[in-house]
């Protein structure tokens, strides 16, 4: 599946079907809403919560990993406590699609250390690596304990504890966080410290 409207249509659909397999409602905004592609509310919560989710699909043609273009969206910050990415792998048919499921404060950080990371790799050549963070990709590997986390969706964005790469979280002190990003007034705890 090389067509990425395609791509973005599976992944929609996907999550949609997977959200509703754990007792949320979900509704495709169709492009109606900047940064959120499926508007849901639990049908099994107490509180009834709601969230907003913001999928990203990419299809898997080989062993490689993984990695998903963000775009403007990544520098946003969550303002509700209840947005999320979805990073959806889309395999070759007949094998079962995954996702990472994101809080968009996680997203943001681990996009940026990554892309600072990149920008300032001492083995690259100078000049060659300029691009803007709306050009930035981010890897399977960064958001790999998200895995298939589904459980995360319960409870504010806030709760969540960070699953980052260890060696991206190592980077804050020297490459920071972007502008106006809330850890900058302190790191949330790692998830195994988190109930």
């Amino acid at each position: 599946m090389v067509d990425t409207k395609m791509a973005k249509l599976v992944g929609e659909h996907w999550v949609c079907s997977e959200l509703a397999r754990r007792g949320w409602a979900p509704a495709l905004t169709r492009d109606g809403l900047a940064r959120t592609d499926i508007l849901a509310v639990s049908m099994i919560l107490p509180r009834r919560p709601r969230i907003e989710v913001q999928v990203k699909a990419a299809t898997k043609t080989s062993p490689r990993q993984v990695s998903w273009p963000l775009g403007k969206t990544v520098g946003l910050q969550d303002v509700s406590g209840a947005e999320w990415f979805v990073l959806v792998v889309i395999p070759e048919v007949g094998d079962s699609p995954y996702a990472y499921v994101v809080p968009r404060d996680h997203v943001s950080a681990g996009t940026y250390l990554e892309h600072q990371e990149w920008l300032t790799d001492p083995a690259a050549a100078p000049g060659q690596r300029n691009a803007q963070m709306p050009q930035s990709r981010t890897h399977e590997e960064t958001f790999a304990r998200y895995r298939d986390r589904w459980d995360l969706l319960d409870h504010p964005t806030t709760e969540a504890g960070v699953m980052i790469a260890d060696r991206l979280v190592a980077l804050i002190p020297r490459l920071g966080l972007p502008a106006g990003h809330p850890w900058r007034d302190g790191l949330p705890a790692p998830e195994s410290d988190c109930s």
